[in-house]
């Protein structure tokens, strides 16, 4: 049974969100950097994927809980023109990743890339997110994370290596950037939870039972493994992350994040490349989109109208939610309404009407 879901007003959404972090104790400009990310991600997704507004619960329980610092520090261990090891002290991931970022782009500028690694750290939302703040500054972004070992090395039956998702954006002229944003398994828990909650099989290429057979049965896959993409490939380029997150920035790694709730040590890489120092920001812009139309140019498979760029869908999604109104599943919007209630939020979330597009 399709999942019931409710258009909201985009910026009644980020009014309620931004109010909601401040009254968890984040910092007016904290709480701002979170709640964009999270409505990003809602513009982005499809819900099943577990990014977005739904976190706000998530987070008021965990810092009620003393498992994670709204008001941790930012601190730069070590630093070079390019380069910078950042320490986030167990706080806000997404908020740590995009101060690096923004630190990473700035040191393009000056010396044509930029790299900081971030350690100490907690969940940090979507890759795309920080990526696409770098294609915004006007260079190619890259951003990795490591995460909880949810996935099974090719060849095992427990988990060993996280999802350790990849965000690349680069800019385009055709009024949205190329973004690739994945996970390195096939599928997340989230994705296997909204197949239970619809009584829905899931493919067989996205999780082992815990005694590693395959299964079509996400409740069943629930206490299991994820499995790579591309087979043994998704394994391999989800230990070459952890490698260069968790191993290379002196965090946690492998079985390491997640296994203490109270200190997640989580790890990221971001890395932003200044198209200038290769040549004007216009050119790389023209090239791209001559790029982009020899890609849509070709003959097309049986069955299909049109190839898409990567990000392409995404940037359609954000202009007709925004348009439209953001869905959000009635679950999660009963549970935001009660929170803003529970923390006395003056900002109220705006109903438009029941969703009703087919395609999110």
């Amino acid at each position: 049974m399709p999942i019931a879901m409710t258009n909201v007003t985009r910026a009644s959404l980020a009014r309620f969100m931004a109010e909601g972090f401040r009254a968890l104790g984040l910092s007016a400009g904290d709480a701002d950097i979170f709640a964009d990310a999270l409505i990003f991600s809602e513009l982005r997704f499809h819900p099943g994927h577990g990014q977005g507004v739904r976190r706000l619960r998530r987070y008021q329980e965990r810092i009620a809980e003393g498992l994670v610092d709204p008001a941790a520090p930012w601190e730069i261990i070590k630093e070079s023109p390019a380069l910078a090891l950042v320490d986030a002290h167990n706080g806000i991931g997404t908020v740590a990743a995009a101060k690096a970022m923004r630190l990473a782009a700035e040191k393009a500028k000056t010396c044509g890339i930029g790299q900081v690694v971030v350690r100490n750290s907690t969940h940090y939302g979507s890759s795309a997110v920080h990526a696409c703040a770098a294609a915004e500054a006007g260079c190619i972004g890259i951003s990795f994370t490591n995460a909880g070992p949810e996935m099974a090395p090719w060849g095992a039956r427990e988990g060993a290596v996280g999802t350790n998702p990849w965000g690349i954006a680069a800019p385009t002229g055709l009024g949205f950037p190329a973004v690739l944003d994945i996970a390195l398994t096939t599928a997340g828990k989230g994705m296997m939870q909204w197949h239970a909650r619809e009584g829905r099989p899931m493919p067989l290429d996205w999780a082992l039972t815990p005694e590693g057979a395959e299964t079509d049965d996400p409740n069943a896959a629930m206490a299991g493994a994820l499995l790579g993409i591309g087979t043994y490939k998704g394994y391999g380029l989800a230990f070459m992350t952890d490698v260069m997150t968790g191993v290379l920035g002196g965090g946690g790694y492998g079985l390491t994040p997640y296994a203490d709730q109270g200190k997640l040590d989580v790890s990221h890489t971001l890395t932003a490349i200044d198209i200038e120092w290769f040549m004007p920001l216009e050119e790389f812009r023209r090239r791209m989109d001559d790029f982009a139309r020899m890609v849509k140019s070709r003959a097309l498979r049986p069955g299909f109208t049109e190839i898409l760029l990567p990000g392409e869908q995404e940037a359609r999604r954000v202009e007709r939610k925004s348009r439209a109104g953001v869905p959000i599943d009635d679950e999660v919007l009963a549970d935001l309404q009660a929170l803003g209630d529970e923390l006395g939020l003056s900002a109220k979330l705006e109903l438009v009407g029941p969703y009703t597009e087919a395609v999110l």
